[in-house]
């Protein structure tokens, strides 16, 4: 298996077991504090935290464990002007991977909870403030996770990402999808972490807004970010030849 299949598939499993971890979350919260959508909230956030954290650490090494199309993005954006990070060709194989992975997910977490397989969510998230909450949540995350890359900090990235998400979760009005993969997965799932598709074109514009905006804050304040692109989100393997290298 070449270096880029294996980053590859480990972009596919991850992004894969994200969702599962957030829609099975959500389930298993609705079904043990029905009723309680606060209560519900705080297990789904934490088990979100925790696992981010673990999927990280797992996949990091070998595909810098992005997860998500902005990341991707903006460490192609970065990269192109410093020959570092990803290519564009590698850039949009990480992307139908995230997708495919998230939609994987999203249904294997149905499928565990008994639920039927194929489903599409309800759940209507359509206003200005959720958008704006997006944007804030993304444009967070982007600058946090190259700004560790940039000044040597990439190591910790498993505790600070699963850290900001979780807090991000409670302080963003759109409790921080902050990720179009994780969106797209989340409308195959009609349950507490659903979301309806006829918002996911919405969210995942914000979070395009709101990745760029993280991008240029990040280049504002470290003008030389451009040449840590390899090491989001973890140091991997920029190259289809070769694995990435471990911590």
């Amino acid at each position: 298996m070449t270096g880029l299949a294996r980053r590859l598939l480990a972009e596919l499993v991850g992004t894969g077991l994200l969702v599962t971890v957030v829609v099975g979350s959500g389930i298993t919260a609705q079904q043990l504090s029905p009723g309680q959508v606060g209560l519900q909230l705080l297990e789904n956030s934490t088990t979100t935290v925790l696992g981010l954290a673990v999927l990280i650490l797992l996949f990091g090494p070998v595909s810098g464990a992005h997860f998500n199309p902005v990341v991707s993005a903006v460490d192609w954006l970065l990269g192109r002007h410093a020959g570092t990070g990803l290519s564009g060709r590698d850039m949009l194989a990480y992307t139908v991977a995230q997708l495919g992975g998230a939609i994987g997910g999203a249904l294997l977490a149905n499928a565990m909870f008994g639920l039927s397989v194929f489903q599409v969510s309800h759940k209507v998230r359509t206003s200005a403030g959720l958008w704006v909450g997006e944007v804030v949540a993304t444009a967070g995350l982007i600058a946090l996770i190259v700004v560790l890359a940039r000044t040597g900090r990439a190591a910790s990235s498993a505790a600070a990402v699963g850290a900001y998400i979780g807090a991000a979760y409670w302080f963003t009005s759109s409790t921080s999808f902050a990720n179009p993969a994780v969106t797209v997965g989340r409308a195959f799932s009609d349950t507490f972490a659903g979301i309806s598709p006829t918002s996911v074109p919405g969210f995942v514009i914000a979070q395009l807004i709101g990745g760029a905006l993280g991008a240029g804050l990040v280049l504002a304040l470290y003008p030389d970010a451009d040449t840590a692109a390899s090491h989001v989100i973890l140091p991997h393997s920029a190259t289809s030849e070769s694995p990435g290298p471990t911590l």
